[in-house]
């Protein structure tokens, strides 16, 4: 084999790894609570632009997890793995949206917005938020989401 075809052959066996697979450490070292390790391998994955990791990211931030807690990173970092269709960041980007956490103020249709993205990608819970927060809405509100509802759902979940 020459040293070409053997370069070829590393790289064919590096990216046939399943892209769970370079989780697993990650997740192994926040079951673990050493969230800084954590954090840094995360980020390697997230560079790649893994929603997964963004928004595990955003967790660590937001609740102070091998960092101070950061509300406006853990927001972005939401956001990031949002718009790859990640719904259970979706459901944490609504619940900063319903409460204003991150962002200068609560702002009740987006956080709809997200809530019902979030139940469209699959997130079990976030049909009971997006029905609770429907509740403390006014018509108008409820009308404007769901004209973005419209705008984004086309373009996360296409076939859905």
């Amino acid at each position: 084999m020459s040293r070409i075809q053997f370069g070829f052959f590393i790289c064919a066996v590096f990216l046939a790894q399943p892209a769970g697979a370079d989780m697993e450490s990650a997740r192994d070292l926040m079951e673990a609570q050493k969230f800084t390790a954590a954090r840094a391998e995360l980020e390697i994955y997230a560079r790649s632009g893994n929603a997964e990791a963004e928004e595990l990211i955003g967790v660590l931030y937001g609740l102070g997890l091998g960092t101070p807690v950061d509300y406006a990173r853990a927001f972005d970092w939401y956001l990031r793995a949002s718009l790859k269709g990640h719904a259970g960041a979706q459901s944490g980007l609504g619940w900063y949206y319903e409460v204003g956490r991150g962002i200068p103020a609560p702002d009740l249709v987006r956080a709809y917005l997200w809530y019902a993205l979030s139940s469209i990608g699959g997130d079990v819970d976030a049909p009971d938020s997006l029905a609770e927060i429907t509740r403390r809405m006014t018509p108008d509100q409820i009308l404007r989401a769901q004209s973005l509802i419209g705008d984004y759902r086309v373009w996360l979940y296409p076939f859905r």
